[in-house]
């Protein structure tokens, strides 16, 4: 991939490269100030290099230059420590989708459309105003500060790998989560973030961060492995949308951990993260353990924080979202909505899907 600046809101549509994301996160809470977390992202992928495995077994090799989507979502109640979690291992678009002029995904999971369903939405509106819409959520979000580009123009490398990546770190929040059956009005603030690669990363491991500290600075830091060694990247936009860049931090997890009784994969809860260009401890708390979403043989935790910033020597509060992947687990199922995929299944779900890939 050869670098070049991201040009908004025309980037903001698909692109032919292997895999593609559109993710959004937040904060937010209700009239009584109880707090909520959430997250949606959407998946494009070129099925037959992404590396995914039941996808072959789904579809065989007669996807070659076809594109599939799926989608995970989840909806945590602070309050009670519980996440409402949605794996489409498969997700169907409508024509539509994605011929719009601005940003447009309907999409529904087809193994749940034989009975109810909800139809999900992820859509930009107007420049910088978004609508999602899931099982459990359905928010607007509208950015209040200019976008953050990785990197400085939207183009990074970690261990080789290329990719463009840009964000929007500071979204005004309304809507509504579903929670006990009952819909709650709820504000907050959210975070979107939009990759694109000619990467399978199948087997690398990264451990992420989205951070919005309460004196309005924006931080995106990770740590990226693909075996031999390791980079860092952290980005960070000030309150006035002032961006800096650095590939030279130190992260380091604390002593609480949570395993999975199903992937048996352990995941560190507590991190340290210090960025020493702009002289910055980051501190992280998960806000839950089972943050752990499961697509098909792939594991990987994603779930809010809390932070506390140490800046020179001023403390500041701050929250944020997590994004554990690639760490080591013994599972080697092959799951599709929390089932064995069978022969009889897979021949199903290639049935509905042929002549709809995207």
């Amino acid at each position: 991939m050869r670098p070049r600046p991201v040009t908004l809101p025309d980037d903001m549509h698909p692109h032919n490269t292997i895999i593609e994301w559109w993710y959004f996160n937040g904060h937010v809470s209700d009239e009584a100030g109880n707090r909520y977390a959430f997250m949606d992202c959407l998946f494009r992928a070129d099925a037959n290099k992404v590396k995914i495995p039941y996808l072959k077994n789904i579809f065989g090799r007669s996807t070659a230059g076809k594109y599939i989507l799926f989608a995970h979502s989840t909806l945590v109640d602070l309050a009670h420590k519980k996440a409402y979690k949605n794996v489409q291992n498969i997700s169907l678009a409508s024509r539509d989708s994605f011929k719009r002029p601005l940003f447009y995904a309907n999409y529904i999971d087809p193994v749940a459309a034989t009975g109810g369903f909800v139809v999900h939405e992820m859509a930009e509106t107007a420049p910088g105003t978004f609508h999602i819409k899931t099982d459990t959520f359905d928010l607007v979000m509208t950015s209040v500060k200019k976008p953050m580009f990785e990197g400085g123009e939207g183009f990074i490398t970690v261990r080789g790998r290329d990719s463009f990546y840009y964000s929007l770190t500071d979204l005004e929040t309304t809507g509504s989560v579903l929670v006990d059956g009952k819909w709650i009005a709820v504000k907050g603030r959210s975070w979107m973030d939009h990759q694109w690669a000619d990467v399978a990363y199948a087997k690398d491991q990264w451990t992420w961060f989205s951070i919005q500290l309460d004196d309005g600075t924006d931080i995106m830091c990770v740590e990226y492995s693909d075996g031999k060694g390791k980079d860092q990247l952290v980005d960070i936009l000030d309150a006035h949308g002032h961006g800096t860049h650095f590939s030279n931090a130190t992260f380091s997890h604390g002593a609480e951990k949570w395993k999975s009784r199903t992937t048996h994969a352990e995941y560190p809860l507590e991190w340290n993260i210090t960025i020493p260009g702009k002289n910055i401890v980051l501190r992280t708390s998960a806000l839950l353990e089972d943050g752990e979403m499961i697509f098909g043989a792939i594991n990987y935790w994603e779930g809010p924080v809390s932070v506390t910033a140490i800046v020179g020597d001023k403390k500041i509060k701050g929250v944020g979202f997590m994004e554990l992947a690639g760490y080591p687990s013994d599972y080697n199922y092959l799951l599709l909505t929390g089932k064995k995929v069978n022969a009889s299944v897979q021949r199903e779900i290639a049935r509905r899907v042929k002549g709809l890939l995207r």
